[in-house]
């Protein structure tokens, strides 16, 4: 039965069935094939408990929060800033759009709506200034994933809702992750610069030109800040946090910079219920796959099956990372997450791994399929953006995969790099 059910699944992804019905629709026939109709009318409580968690409401809070930040325009604050800092340096403006990114990941906690906030802006102004098309382009897509690294980050708060993993300890732990991301791109643009002849422009900004572009971007810098202060100093839980965020995001829109207005909110609140909407859906259809996962006891024989290969924990995160790796080139991360998470998380437990150290590795690694030929979903959007093709832009994107890679395997072998500032904030 557990291959009819692999089989049924992978079938209606090639076909192109959206992640959701695909889920739903397997775990129906699979109903049908094992002659368990009557527990059809099941079905409904178990696609209701999937989203029944509390901590799940920080999802559309922050998606809100972000999609404000970028409709109020403060992309142009924070390129300003970064701009001022690493500018001046060889191949300034691929330093700069990798510094946005980290900016970015404390505002919005997406890679994708990174991408396109990014990508409109800094892929024309590269080009303009001397850079290949297509590496500025790489350069967008492989900066985006930072996005859900560093907190407040979406992916987060699903993984540690569906583990039950405190959500602000893996806050806590993705922030050096991400940080380790975006140093590793920037290195690897800083000993390339010469070789791929990227040019250099200006010369490094006085005291006086840094202290005004910080003074630009101090609010939206802010939202960060409250939120993580916040969290971690135990104010306020995440799902608070979310909403405090909202709260201030609105502030600065509407009597700040005065650049949004009542008219906004409709197409705004549209795309949150959109976007929050469909990783819902997915989370509830997910819940009846793996009620039958459970039943078939396919949870338990992964487990017997990957232990049999070793028990020694850094071979088993290997595997993990692989096994991600693959599965993430042709799948949609949430639908990696929600699946694959509930079924390695107990094993990594079995070992003791500790939790939040192997949250961050499957998030760094589940990120990396965002960018990850063929189906990563900042790719398509970067090709968007940019007007390159998917084969050009995925044979200039292989570089800084590597690099991210790298920094996947540093992380994996050297725990302490996501569990020493959570274990200093309390939440070892």
């Amino acid at each position: 039965m557990t291959w009819f059910m692999l089989g049924a699944f992978f079938l209606l992804m090639l076909l192109g069935t959206p992640v959701a019905f695909a889920l739903a629709v397997t775990a129906v026939l699979t109903m049908v094939q094992m002659d368990m109709l009557s527990m059809l009318r099941i079905v409904p409580m178990k696609f209701y408990s999937g989203i029944d968690l509390f901590s799940l409401m920080a999802m559309p809070f922050f998606i809100l929060a972000g999609d404000i930040m970028n409709r109020i325009r403060i992309t142009d604050r924070l390129v300003d800033l970064a701009n001022v800092l690493v500018g001046w340096l060889r191949g300034g403006l691929a330093h700069v759009n990798i510094v946005v990114s980290v900016f970015f990941a404390g505002l919005t906690g997406a890679a994708v709506a990174d991408t396109a906030a990014l990508g409109k802006m800094l892929i024309p102004a590269m080009e303009r200034q001397g850079y290949r098309r297509p590496f500025a382009a790489a350069v967008t897509a492989a900066s985006s994933i930072i996005g859900p690294i560093i907190p407040p980050s979406i992916i987060m708060v699903i993984y540690g809702s569906l583990m039950n993993v405190s959500i602000a300890g893996l806050f806590a732990a993705g922030v050096v992750p991400g940080l380790l991301v975006g140093v590793g791109l920037m290195a690897y643009v800083a000993l390339s610069a010469r070789r791929l002849d990227l040019p250099k422009v200006g010369r490094p900004a006085s005291a006086a030109d840094v202290g005004r572009a910080f003074k630009r971007a101090l609010l939206p810098l802010m939202m960060p800040v409250i939120i993580l202060g916040g969290i971690l100093g135990g104010v306020f839980t995440p799902t608070e946090a979310a909403a405090v965020a909202v709260v201030f995001a609105l502030f600065v829109g509407f009597f700040v910079y005065r650049n949004l207005s009542l008219s906004d909110m409709p197409a705004v609140l549209t795309d949150m219920v959109r976007a929050s909407g469909s990783v819902f859906i997915i989370l509830s259809a997910a819940a009846i796959l793996g009620w039958l996962l459970a039943m078939e006891q396919v949870p338990q024989a992964i487990g017997e099956g990957l232990l049999g290969i070793s028990e020694n924990p850094l071979v088993f995160l290997l595997i993990v990372n692989i096994l991600l790796l693959v599965i993430g080139m042709v799948m949609d991360m949430t639908a990696v997450l929600i699946i694959l998470g509930p079924i390695l998380h107990p094993i990594a437990m079995d070992l003791g791994i500790d939790p939040l150290h192997f949250g961050i590795v499957m998030i760094v690694n589940i990120n990396l399929a965002l960018m990850t030929p063929p189906l990563g979903a900042c790719l398509f959007v970067t090709c968007t953006v940019s007007k390159v093709s998917l084969e050009v832009l995925s044979r200039e994107i292989l570089p800084f995969l590597l690099v991210v890679i790298g920094v996947l395997g540093l992380v994996t072998s050297v725990p302490a790099l996501s569990t020493t500032l959570p274990r200093l904030l309390g939440f070892g």
